[in-house]
């Protein structure tokens, strides 16, 4: 395989949800992306981004977040081209 060569790899998340001593961290976050499936064009840019693969694939390859480990960075909403992430501040 030349190294040069990307197209190669798997696409992959780059990491998975914690499920050692951290365990469940969707408490962590002030704000949480909220999907609108309306605008969502199936890029997977979101999934592909998020640094604790907290966004899953529907059966239809949409996106979802799971909440339960997310950590509201919003790094999903930075890379969505179309504008179909947007932060919403949790509600205490």
């Amino acid at each position: 395989m030349n190294p040069d060569d990307i197209s190669a790899l798997p696409l992959a998340p780059l990491s998975r949800p914690s499920s050692g001593a951290s365990g469940k961290t969707g408490f962590w976050r002030t704000f949480r992306p909220v999907i609108d499936l309306e605008k969502c064009v199936k890029c997977l840019l979101c999934w592909l981004y998020c640094p604790d693969a907290t966004i899953e694939l529907d059966e239809n390859d949409y996106p979802h977040v799971n909440y339960e480990y997310c950590k509201g960075c919003g790094i999903c909403a930075n890379e969505c081209k179309v504008g179909a992430i947007t932060m919403v501040r949790e509600e205490i």
